[in-house]
C-alpha cells in the first residue's frame, strides 16, 4: 500500500538532503550544506510522526530512519567541521578530527536501535542535535574564518559532542505530548522553547545569527543535565 511507503518516502527525502549537503560542503559551499541539513532533519521529525498518524510504523522504517541519518547528521556534518578546520593555526592534522564525527553517530543510531530504555527520551546527545551546531557554524563561516583561534575551540567541542553521543547521559525528548498540552506534562520542552527565543532574540540583537544555533544545544544539554539531576534526587 502506497499508505504505507509515505514514512519511508519521507526518511529518503532526508537522506537525500544529506547526501546533497555532504557533496555542498566537501566543495566548501557550507551555507547551502547547512541549509539542507536543516530540511533534513526537518523531514526525520516528521517520517515518524506520519508512521504514528498513519500507524504504519515498521522496523523496516526504524533502520532506514538511522540509515538516514548517519549521512545527514554524521557525515554532512563533518564535512562541514571539516572545512572550519582546514586552515586552523595548529595544523591541518587537526581538521582530521572531524572524521570521527560520523563513526560516533552511526555507533550512537546503531545502539538507539537496540535501546529499549530510549523509547520516550534518549541517553546520549542526539545526532540531529549534534548536527545543529555545525550547522549554526556553517552558516556563519565567516565569523568562524575571522577569528581562527576558533578552530582548536571547534575541534575540542567537536570530540565532547562525539563523546557525549554515546555517553550514558539522559537527554529529554524535543516532542511536545500533542494530546495533553499542559504545562505540567510538557514542563521541560516549554521551558527549553522559551530558553532557545531568548538566546534567538539576544543573538539576533548582538548580530551573531546563526551562532544561536549552538548555544540552542548547549541550552539543551545544560537543561537535561539539570532535569536527570533533578530525577535522579527525587
Amino acid at each position: 500500500m502506497i499508505k504505507r511507503q509515505i514514512p519511508n518516502i519521507i526518511t529518503l527525502a532526508n537522506l537525500l538532503c544529506g547526501v546533497l549537503a555532504s557533496l555542498f560542503a566537501i566543495q566548501g559551499y557550507l551555507y547551502p550544506a547547512a541549509l539542507f541539513i536543516c530540511l533534513g532533519i526537518f523531514f526525520d521529525f516528521f517520517d515518524g510522526l506520519a508512521a504514528r498518524l498513519l500507524n504504519v510504523a515498521s522496523p523496516l522504517g526504524k533502520e532506514l530512519d538511522s540509515l538516514a541519518d548517519v549521512v545527514t547528521s554524521g557525515v554532512a556534518p563533518s564535512f562541514i567541521l571539516l572545512q572550519l578546520l582546514w586552515d586552523n593555526p595548529i595544523g591541518r592534522w587537526v581538521a582530521y578530527l572531524s572524521l570521527l564525527m560520523p563513526l560516533f553517530a552511526a555507533y550512537r543510531l546503531a545502539k538507539f536501535n537496540l535501546d529499549t530504555r530510549q523509547s520516550h527520551s534518549f541517553i546520549g546527545l542526539p545526532t540531529p542535535a549534534n548536527a545543529l551546531i555545525w550547522v549554526g557554524l556553517g552558516i556563519d563561516v565567516g565569523f568562524v574564518l575571522d577569528n581562527l583561534w576558533l578552530t582548536p575551540i571547534a575541534a575540542v567541542v567537536s570530540l565532547a559532542t562525539d563523546i557525549l553521543m554515546v555517553s550514558e547521559i539522559p537527554m529529554f525528548s524535543l516532542k511536545v505530548n500533542f494530546k495533553d498540552l499542559t504545562w505540567k506534562t510538557n514542563r521541560v520542552q516549554y521551558i527549553f522553547l522559551i530558553g532557545c527565543a531568548f538566546i534567538a532574540a539576544i543573538g539576533f540583537a548582538a548580530t551573531l545569527d546563526f551562532l544561536f544555533l549552538p548555544l540552542a544545544i548547549l541550552w539543551y544539554i545544560l537543561l537535561s543535565l539539570i532535569t536527570c539531576k533533578r530525577h535522579n534526587a527525587e
